[in-house]
């Protein structure tokens, strides 16, 4: 038998674990500045870039993207070598993609602070980059599944099935929601329209946290937590069917995410039914991973390793078993655009991604410095500081989901709302706010106290050199099954087949769902009165974009009493059909604006924005000065208009080529309103005065960006006119 010797390259695990830590402090403390920003909404006021709408899509992706991301890639090139056997097929590819998700990464710090974004959840980043992250993201799948071609050992481990899933799983996800039109170098609108946008961003963003958050850890947790305890797999067979039942089950659920919206019911309940069973291949990985340390209870209480690790996996259960239940109709009518969603989000993210990681971070660093750990017991204090956070996080906002849920929905006894006002229910909840900010606090501080652990771990190790390693070249055997040979034990050793049958069991679930969705039209029913956007409208909802605000507030009054009573008639299909792209929202900070359109003057909107709580007294949103101040460039409004065109907005050639007269004549209309508002002309010309004074360029009302963005907040709803009961009631007679 022919030994052949090699080298496993270390080098690149060292670059990704870096990334990782570096990534992740940046990710965290961002997050807990936006936590902050609930207690002290004016402390970033005046600075666009520091803005919370545009910080909060930035903490995800660096979180997301940046520190799993890159934790993600450092376990699966130190995992994957050794179950392979082999050195991974490409180092330019390893090298190609550490630099190129680090540029991307960089890309995003730039981009979304300066409002360059989509505002699709998990997928803001803009279409230059979007390309960028499938290029990189192939280089990867062509790295892993090249050394899997080239390795030594025989079969494929199911750490490596979950890698493999992982890759083909998100390949399609991000192609596929990602499909836009670009209208310049930063700016683009996607393909699909209003519910069809809404039910593939959901596919995409529900699988993102599957095969982005799970698939690969869970893979990560078959192969490191046997190592850390020094025990095999509990049983080969549960992972068998843990896989196969995982992939094909978890894809169908997105449309849980948009239960009582305007997607149509059949897509709603297939994503409920799905979900539903999605319990029992997640809990089956839970019970494999943690009976993985029967015999090894006595290591868990010394070795914080594996501390880490028991607790996440735990954090994994708790996750899967509540998304499940989350996704039942009448538990999702309470906790959804609740805070009990945030609750149920950080609990996977802080204990199951970020536990696994940091478990991982501790194994690894010693073994690849060949050295010991500096502090055991600074590691334990990460340990239980760090779960400490993740309690004092999570549970307080428990606690706000509910509070806003039974707020939103009570009743007096003649059937008015008994808290009509939305902030009476952001006032309740600021003690929650409090507590959530002191549990990321100490979270954070855990993850310091790692740091200089590991970096003294670091100065007093070796230089990381590549491994040397020997083992038997793999012979060629027969592409048929032997005697006795299982046929998932023959699937075992052949990749390219396993490749596709995954992709099969990933693909059938989103084609049943998205193609009726996208080709029947019968599941949107057009609604004559719903017209595009006028050109200002139009340049309105792009700076509602730019400026995040979906994060916050809904545009989707779902059919519940509570819901129709405080914001108006509930949404229907039709009404989002010129929607590029859709603007439901997944979370209520502020209230819903689907019917917002002439419920205020345009001066209230003005203020609004300028000072939120001279308004609304309560409120915690940051002002937007730059938009009373800034002049709006609407140069690109035609170009915008034919690529709506190209997207089935029935524009004309004349709506477009009168677009500069048409957006002058209604910018001057809101000019006149606000220069109708008492005190309005006044201050108008206090401005002008300081410009005159500074030797500034004075910007005509007119011409300012926050002329446009009331434009389309004033037609929010408009479309749809609902007759009041005493007309109806004439009617009748």
């Amino acid at each position: 038998m022919e030994i052949q010797q090699f080298y496993y390259d270390n080098k690149i695990v060292k670059k990704f674990l870096y990334a990782t830590l570096f990534w992740g402090i940046i990710g965290m403390l961002v997050g807990l500045l936006l936590a902050f920003m609930f207690l002290f909404p004016t402390i970033t006021d005046g600075i666009s870039w520091l803005s919370f709408g545009r910080l909060r899509p930035l903490h995800t992706n660096a979180v997301i993207f940046a520190f799993v991301g890159n934790a993600i890639y450092a376990g699966i090139y130190y995992s994957t070598q050794r179950l392979l056997k082999a050195r991974m097929f490409s180092d330019f590819l390893s090298n190609f993609n550490f630099w190129g998700w680090q540029a991307i990464i960089v890309a995003a710090a730039i981009t979304l602070p300066l409002g360059y974004t989509t505002s699709k959840e998990y997928a803001e980043l803009e279409w230059p980059i979007d390309i960028a992250i499938a290029l990189v993201w192939v280089a990867f799948g062509v790295n892993l599944i090249g050394t899997m071609i080239k390795r030594r050992q025989r079969h494929l481990y199911v750490a490596i099935w979950f890698y493999l899933a992982t890759f083909v799983t998100v390949a399609v996800l991000h192609i596929f929601n990602s499909l836009e039109l670009p209208v310049s170098a930063l700016k683009s609108y996607s393909v699909y329209a209003g519910v069809q946008d809404a039910l593939v961003q959901w596919w995409y963003g529900h699988n993102a946290v599957a095969f982005f958050l799970t698939t690969p850890f869970l893979g990560l947790m078959y192969y490191f937590v046997p190592k850390a305890a020094n025990r095999p797999v509990y049983s080969y067979r549960l992972s068998i069917v843990h896989f196969w039942s995982l992939i094909f089950i978890y894809i169908w659920a997105g449309p849980h995410h948009l239960l009582y919206s305007s997607l149509p019911d059949w897509a709603q309940n297939l994503g409920v039914a799905f979900s539903v069973m999605l319990i029992a291949p997640s809990w089956g990985g839970m019970i494999n991973g943690l009976l993985t340390l029967r015999g090894a209870w006595d290591k868990v209480r010394t070795d914080p390793t594996l501390k880490f690790m028991v607790v996440a996996i735990t954090g994994y259960g708790m996750a899967t078993f509540e998304g499940p239940m989350l996704s039942l109709k009448n538990v999702n009518a309470i906790a959804h655009f609740s805070d009990w969603i945030i609750a149920h989000v950080h609990v996977g993210a802080l204990a199951w991604n970020g536990f696994l990681t940091f478990g991982m971070v501790y194994w690894l660093v010693p073994k690849m410095f060949k050295t010991r750990l500096f502090s055991v017991p600074m590691a334990n204090f990460h340990f239980w500081i760090g779960t400490l956070g993740i309690i004092l996080y999570a549970l307080p906002m428990y606690v706000a989901g509910f509070t806003q849920a039974l707020m939103w929905k009570e009743f007096n006894p003649d059937g008015s709302l008994v808290y009509g006002n939305f902030l009476e229910t952001v006032n309740e909840i600021i003690p929650m706010y409090w507590m959530r900010a002191i549990g990321g606090s100490l979270y954070i501080v855990g993850f310091i106290v790692m740091l200089y652990n590991i970096v003294v771990t670091v100065r007093s190790g070796s230089k990381v050199e590549d491994e040397l390693a020997e083992a038997p070249a793999l012979t060629r055997v027969s592409k048929k099954r032997t005697a006795g040979e299982t046929y998932h034990t023959w699937l075992e050793r052949k990749p390219i087949q396993l490749t596709i049958f995954a992709t099969i069991a990933i693909l059938i679930g989103g084609v049943v769902q998205i193609v009726p969705t996208i080709l029947v039209k019968s599941n949107i029913p057009t609604i004559t009165s719903v017209k595009p956007y006028t050109p200002l409208e139009l340049e309105g909802r792009d700076l509602y974009i730019r400026e995040g605000c979906v994060g916050c507030h809904s545009q989707m009054i779902r059919p519940f009493r509570s819901e129709v009573e405080r914001y108006g008639e509930y949404a229907k299909a039709g009404e989002f059909v010129y929607d590029h792209p859709f603007l439901w929202g997944s979370k209520r900070t502020g209230p819903d604006l689907l019917r917002v359109g002439g419920k205020y003057s345009d001066s209230w909107h003005f203020n609004h924005m300028y000072d939120p709580q001279s308004t609304s007294s309560g409120s915690i949103m940051p002002a937007y000065q730059w938009l009373i101040t800034d002049e709006h460039d609407r140069s690109g409004v035609q170009s915008k208009m034919e690529a709506m065109v190209s997207l089935g907005v029935p524009y004309t050639e004349e709506d477009i080529s009168n677009a500069m007269e048409s957006m002058a004549k209604q910018a001057l209309q809101i000019e006149e309103n606000l220069y109708a508002a008492p005190d309005f002309v006044k201050s108008y010309e206090a401005d002008k005065q300081y410009a005159k004074e500074n030797g500034l360029d004075f910007v005509e009302m007119r011409d300012r960006e926050i002329v446009s963005l009331i434009a389309y907040l004033q037609r929010l709803g408009t479309d749809i006119k609902i007759k009041d009961n005493s007309e109806l009631l004439s009617e009748n007679k």
